[in-house]
């Protein structure tokens, strides 16, 4: 080939009216730094990015465009721009990566207009499959692609994990170039100027509701402390970062590199925020944990996911957790002023309608029983929703129930199917309107009663005015119909965690 290429990547909008940086995409630009020119689109922060793709495409140099794709919101501008792209330009090479393609990538390539997904990190698989797209050299034993062959579907051989330390470190100051860095770091519950940050990949855990699980098979990989530190300070010295989110699937894996993170953070009077497991942090020495929280640890996201240990069974939920220390480590860590932030999913697939309905009452009652021990704790309720994990066990109770993900790629942006992807319509032929209209009501009165604190335009005027509405409601447990508490949700815009983040 006469010229080197240009490479587009592009970053899906996955939020209304807030920026983060677009770590996913920035771990590819990182891949081919120094090797193949690249620029980026980011969704986020364009009012038309077709227009702005197109743009750099009409320059005649971009043969290959990399997408990373989450379920939801990302998907309803990654599909018709992936397919008008291949309509106006259909020499490109489309290549999709991240959980939503992973996780769904027959659909993916059978759309007709995208031909690669990297299947997990592409740290190591996006620079070696152009590298053999651009020497015309075969890319059959790539690890973690995924395409089609001859009418086939082919799988790739999965890659170790890689030594996180060791890839290359993130582009921010190209970055910085196209998009202004200090719009990245938002306005939030934890600060003015927070951070988005990926500090390690993947999870040791097997639960069988999580999409991580396919992608990760129970492995764990983590940038070493220091590493986190010299990047969080070079982004506050240099653009004023104040907060952190640690948008890892498990930060705290490691106490000893917690500790050790908290012991160099501490001193830059940073607030931060990760997600992790109650049986993994109640192992936490109390030590280690008022360390957190004097280094500006202020709130931890944890998948309590229900108080009963018969469907933390079925959800194969793996490790110790049970009810009892779901309930105690919220009581247990109020001593340390950290707030614990729990996520519970109800409507596990049962025998019979009666036990689907019995088990969601089960938690409404548990939820109430922990806010009861710790009224600080916040709440986020799912409904179940099922990923794909063929082979185990609550997958399989899933197909038999008659329940099926799309068979067309276009399927996916129906509005039935993005709020499925956020786990708010399920879909799924086990649960009734009684159920799910139950489960909405508890939600709404819960929200009413304890307004999250994530919400910095909830000011406390209207905290009190709608405590003191769904208090009655929530104390009585009179959850139908709660109209007026929607209505003020509506009016004053309420934020909720689990779909819009802090």
């Amino acid at each position: 080939m006469n010229q080197r290429p240009r490479i587009l990547l592009f970053n899906p909008r996955s939020a209304n009216g807030k920026f983060r940086v677009p770590n996913s995409i920035l771990n590819i630009a990182a891949s081919i730094e120094g090797k193949y020119e690249w620029v980026i689109v980011d969704g986020n922060r364009e009012n038309d990015p077709f227009e702005a793709i197109s743009g750099y495409l009409a320059e005649g140099d971009i043969r290959y465009i990399g997408f990373t794709v989450m379920p939801g919101p990302q998907l309803k501008q990654a599909i018709p721009i992936a397919r008008k792209i291949k309509q106006l330009f259909p020499n490109t090479v489309m290549i999709w990566g991240g959980y939503f393609p992973s996780n769904h990538h027959r659909i993916v390539l059978e759309s007709g207009y995208i031909d690669f997904v990297i299947n997990g990190p592409g740290d190591h698989a996006f620079p070696r499959l152009i590298d053999a797209l651009e020497n015309n050299r075969p890319y059959e034993l790539i690890k973690n692609l995924v395409y089609i062959s001859e009418g086939q579907i082919i799988k790739n051989q999965k890659e170790d994990l890689i030594e996180q330390d060791e890839l290359q470190p993130l582009p921010y100051d190209r970055l910085d170039r196209f998009y202004p860095m200090e719009k990245y770091l938002g306005r939030t519950y934890l600060g003015n100027r927070t951070l988005a940050y990926h500090s390690s990949i993947g999870c040791p855990f097997t639960c069988s509701f999580c999409a991580v699980v396919p992608i990760y098979e129970a492995r764990w990989k983590a940038k070493s402390a220091q590493l986190v530190y010299q990047d969080v300070k070079y982004i506050k010295d240099k653009w004023g970062a104040d907060a952190i989110e640690f948008h890892d699937n498990n930060f705290f894996v490691s106490e000893k590199r917690t500790v050790e993170f908290s012991k160099l953070i501490r001193p830059e009077n940073m607030v931060w925020w990760g997600e992790g497991r109650i049986d993994t942090i109640d192992k936490y020495s109390d030590a280690s944990l008022a360390l957190m929280r004097e280094s500006g640890c202020k709130m931890i996201f944890f998948g309590a996911e229900t108080g009963n240990n018969k469907v933390l069974q079925q959800m194969d939920k793996g490790g110790t957790q049970t009810g009892e220390q779901i309930a105690k480590f919220a009581e247990r860590i109020r001593r340390f002023d950290i707030i614990p932030e729990y996520s519970f999913v109800l409507g596990t697939p049962a025998a019979t309608p009666e036990e689907v309905m019995a088990q969601i009452d089960f938690d409404i009652d548990f939820i109430k029983q922990i806010k009861a021990i710790n009224p600080d704790t916040e709440i986020v309720i799912y409904t179940y929703s099922p990923v794909p994990s063929p082979g185990t066990e609550l997958y399989e109770q899933v197909l038999s129930e008659g329940f099926r993900f799309p068979e067309k790629l276009e399927d996916w942006i129906e509005p039935a199917w993005e709020k499925f992807d956020l786990r708010k319509n399920p879909l799924t032929p086990w649960l009734t309107p009684a159920m799910i209209s139950k489960i909405r009501n508890f939600e709404t009165v819960l929200n009413g009663a304890y307004p999250t604190v994530s919400d910095i335009r909830f000011n406390e005027l209207k905290r009190r005015v709608i405590q003191l509405i769904a208090g009655v409601r929530y104390k009585t447990s009179l959850y139908k119909y709660p109209y007026e508490i929607k209505l003020l949700h509506r009016l004053w815009k309420y934020r909720q965690p689990e779909i819009q983040g802090f």
